[in-house]
């Protein structure tokens, strides 16, 4: 990482590594700026059937081998979504997240559950996931486990001035 850190100096490049922030701190130059840490999280799939919470429903869609799962407030709107990818026999969860006005609903559950199910009828037999700090305790409720924290830095990109 020490290299990495050396050899790329444009703005906006980041490093992801799973180690702790401290020891990625301390092998990049001080044009290296820490991010928040995530969580490696990992999960063995069990089938079942998704449950939405009424009056919300659910809603797939298939953009090559990427599965979004939304639900759907009454009005038709997103209220939460999420998408899961095949590594071989991993999937890989991405980009869970509830609107605002829905959270503390049990949609991202529901999402979870939802992508857990299409995964396992596709042959994917464990998840694998990046948590914030926030999704961490979510995914722990629904089973998943920390392997590693995840540091990242980045180089700042010059603040793009407001018209």
């Amino acid at each position: 990482m020490t290299e990495l850190g050396r050899r790329h100096t444009e703005p906006g490049t980041w490093i992801k590594a799973a180690t702790n922030p401290s020891d990625l701190h301390r092998v990049l130059p001080a044009r290296w700026a820490m991010s928040d840490t995530g969580y490696l999280m990992t999960v063995p799939f069990t089938g079942g059937d998704p449950v939405v919470p009424a009056p919300y429903s659910t809603q797939l869609e298939v953009e090559g081998d990427v599965i979004v799962a939304s639900v759907l407030d009454t009005a038709g709107r997103t209220a939460a979504r999420g998408r899961l990818a095949p590594a071989g026999r991993v999937g890989v969860i991405d980009q869970v997240e509830t609107a605002p006005t829905h959270r503390r609903r049990g949609l991202a559950s529901a999402v979870m559950r939802t992508l857990a199910h299409h995964a396992v009828r596709r042959g994917m037999h464990r998840g694998v996931l990046v948590a914030t700090d926030d999704g961490r305790e979510l995914y722990r409720t629904l089973g998943w486990t920390v392997r590693s924290p995840i540091a990242a830095a980045h180089i700042p990109e010059a603040p793009t001035p407001l018209a």
